[in-house]
């Protein structure tokens, strides 16, 4: 039996000293925070997105950064795995669009308590309110381990201190500097999955207004990199909501000036929504065009669509020329923003780059430089898009670190 320290009390963390209690180590779980799981309880709006059942190739096309470092940790801990505990642990779940998993209850409490019952069930020693402040190497083999109340030697030690995003909840950057300080080697930290500021100042005309089932696209050279079907959010700066910040972890390393494709009506043809306006303008030919585009769009957006395209909103439908009626349509087939920037790194969901994987052992997480040493969830420069999946990232890579210490 090994003595096991565990630094950070979120899912990778929880799951790290799950898994290595139950494979017979004494372990102790290290969190600086009053609780644990303190971002858990922001995720999904509080709901808390546990997972996605999406299955083999369908989970990695969602996986933006690495993804075949993470086929090992995946595969040995899936979405049952995760489910499988919070059902046992008496967490009813439900599945919903895009194969999001949330706790019945829609409260994600319920998730961070079955987690902490979990951790009882084997044992594990939890330390709150511990702020680690250093680890180093022991000169008697193993690792010390430094907090306020003083310093303890381990056999191994599991960093799961997550990336930069948050940082009110802990992830400050301290642990990838407690990597650093080990030879580790830092991919710079990015702002990923996050809200998107715009060129154009349009957008805070519709501050507040949610659009769904719409498509978004993301276009580099004009070259779509990212289109995707669901909601998005106006803001006062830009752009938010889930397709957009899935479509900002696919420009994390350079936002500006990618430009954005807003498709409306991604069910029509350019063609098919021409024959539409047809058929609507025909039914009453004298009404005002801005009226008789109520049944197509959100009001507010009405007369910046019609601005855009360069149409009077009191223009009655009978006099709207059949270039204009198709260049109205071929707007709301593409919608574009010019983005300025990502939002700073504090305001990201998570974050992008961390521990490089080349130098962890992706069939155990496990240092290639530092024997003893392992890495969890965030703090690895892997991430995903919305959805689940960067949940699941942690609770897999969390599994196998506490799986694999001998």
């Amino acid at each position: 039996m090994a003595n096991i320290a565990v630094i950070g009390g979120g899912p990778a963390g929880l799951l790290a000293a799950a898994c290595a209690a139950q494979s017979g180590h004494k372990t102790v779980l290290f969190e600086r925070n009053e609780k644990l799981g303190k971002k858990l309880y922001l995720t999904g709006k509080g709901r808390c997105n546990v997972t996605n059942v999406a299955e083999g190739e369908r989970f990695f096309e969602n996986i933006a950064r690495n993804p075949k470092f993470l086929f090992s940790a995946l595969r040995g801990f899936s979405c049952a795995d995760i489910m499988g505990i919070l059902e046992e642990q008496r967490v009813p779940l439900k599945i919903e669009r895009g194969g999001r998993v949330f706790p019945c209850s829609d409260k994600s409490s319920d998730i961070i308590n079955a987690l902490g019952r979990y951790l009882n069930k084997f044992g594990v020693e939890v330390r709150l309110n511990q702020k680690v402040l250093d680890l180093k190497k022991s000169s008697e083999g193993g690792f010390e381990v430094s907090t306020g109340s003083g310093a303890r030697t381990f056999d191994a030690v599991v960093l799961a201190t997550g990336g930069l995003s948050y940082p009110s909840t802990g992830s400050d950057g301290f642990g990838l500097k407690l990597a650093a300080s080990l030879g580790h080697t830092i991919q710079p930290p990015r702002a990923a999955l996050v809200p998107l500021e715009t060129v154009e100042d349009w957008p805070k005309q519709l501050t507040g207004l949610s659009l769904k089932n719409v498509s978004l696209s993301v276009l580099r050279k004009g070259r779509a990199i990212y289109d995707e079907l669901g909601e998005m959010l106006f803001t006062h700066f830009g752009v938010s909501g889930p397709l957009v910040l899935s479509a900002s972890s696919m420009i994390a390393d350079a936002p500006e000036g990618a430009r954005l494709s807003i498709d409306m009506k991604p069910g029509l043809t350019p063609e098919q929504l021409d024959r539409r306006l047809v058929r609507d303008f025909d039914a009453e030919p004298n009404r005002h065009l801005a009226n008789a585009m109520k049944e197509l769009l959100p009001s507010r957006m009405i007369p910046v669509v019609l601005s855009h395209v360069r149409i009077e909103p009191n223009k009655p439908v009978n006099q709207v020329a059949r270039e204009e009626r198709q260049r109205l349509a071929q707007c709301l087939k593409d919608i574009p923003l010019t983005v300025k920037g990502a939002l700073p790194i504090e305001e990201a969901i998570i974050t992008r780059g961390g521990i490089n994987v080349k130098e962890i052992d992706p069939s155990t997480m496990e240092s290639k430089l530092v024997p003893g040493l392992y890495f969890a969830g965030e703090i690895i420069d892997v991430d995903a898009l919305t959805g689940g999946f960067n949940l699941q990232i942690a609770f897999s890579t969390g599994a196998l670190a506490g799986r694999s210490i001998p």
